[in-house]
């Protein structure tokens, strides 16, 4: 029988074994084409795993310098430790007085400086760090004149800002007595608080803050308002030498800030 060339096209095309090698360049082909689409499907699937990587590296990072806080244990206030001035928080403390024959807790605080300026200052007079905070230490930062913040934070709720005027005026004219040889000066002392109104509410969580100016300004502000400013070195002494002199607020407070100037070497 006569064989057509339609017979042999289809024969050729459709037969396993006319022709293995073309049939075997085809499966080959189809193999590699198969591979490079799975080849492709994993480097797009990489690409994306990376691309969720980077988002989770380059996405924004809380600021934690401005979200920390420290606590004060025995009345539970954090303070931050930078305030928006720069200031940097050294020690915390409490504040008590007696009533009655209890110690009753008057507020926490927080010493703040600009450490910058505090660490020029304790290298250029001291030089090498001592073992352990002494008294000259303690002094140069009672005597100097940079930036400096105490924030209290009251947590007596039955405390007016009569009472709080009252203290303020005594202890700091005890204060400035013991830098004059003991000569009172009421009217210094009393400028503290200022024209702060007694009518003004307090709570617990109110605040007050008493910070050293460069220039030796002392600057009270009570609640974010300034009720007084006045320019006085032994005013700005007699103020953080309550905290940082011989008879300390709280004498555990002054060893923190001290430790807190071993660091700054």
């Amino acid at each position: 029988m006569a064989t057509t060339l339609d017979d042999v096209t289809v024969t050729d095309v459709n037969s396993k074994s006319q022709n293995p090698e073309k049939e075997n360049g085809l499966k080959s082909k189809e193999a590699k084409e198969e591979a490079a689409k799975d080849s492709g499907k994993g480097a797009e699937e990489q690409k994306d795993e990376k691309a969720e990587e980077g988002k989770v590296e380059a996405g924004p990072q809380e600021d934690e310098e401005v979200a920390a806080v420290e606590v004060e244990a025995k009345t539970g206030v954090a303070f931050p430790v930078k305030l928006d001035d720069g200031k940097r928080l050294n020690c915390v403390g409490l504040r008590k007085k007696s009533m009655l024959g209890l110690g009753i807790k008057i507020y926490g605080f927080g010493v703040y400086a600009d450490n910058e300026k505090l660490k020029e200052l304790v290298k250029s007079k001291i030089g090498k760090s001592p073992a352990k905070p002494t008294k000259e230490m303690y002094q140069l930062v009672i005597d100097g004149d940079f930036g400096m913040t105490v924030r209290m934070v009251l947590v007596y709720s039955g405390v007016t800002m009569s009472m709080i005027k009252k203290n303020f005026d005594e202890v700091m004219g005890a204060s400035i007595k013991k830098l004059t040889g003991g000569k009172k000066n009421d009217e210094l002392s009393n400028k503290v608080m200022g024209h702060a109104s007694d009518k003004t509410k307090l709570t617990s969580g109110s605040i007050i803050e008493v910070s050293r100016l460069p220039g030796y300004v002392l600057q009270t502000k009570v609640m974010g308002d300034v009720v007084s400013k006045v320019e006085s070195e032994l005013l700005c002494k007699a103020y953080f030498q309550l905290y940082l002199g011989d008879d300390a607020f709280d004498t555990d407070a002054k060893e923190k800030f001290g430790q807190s100037l071993l660091l700054l070497f």
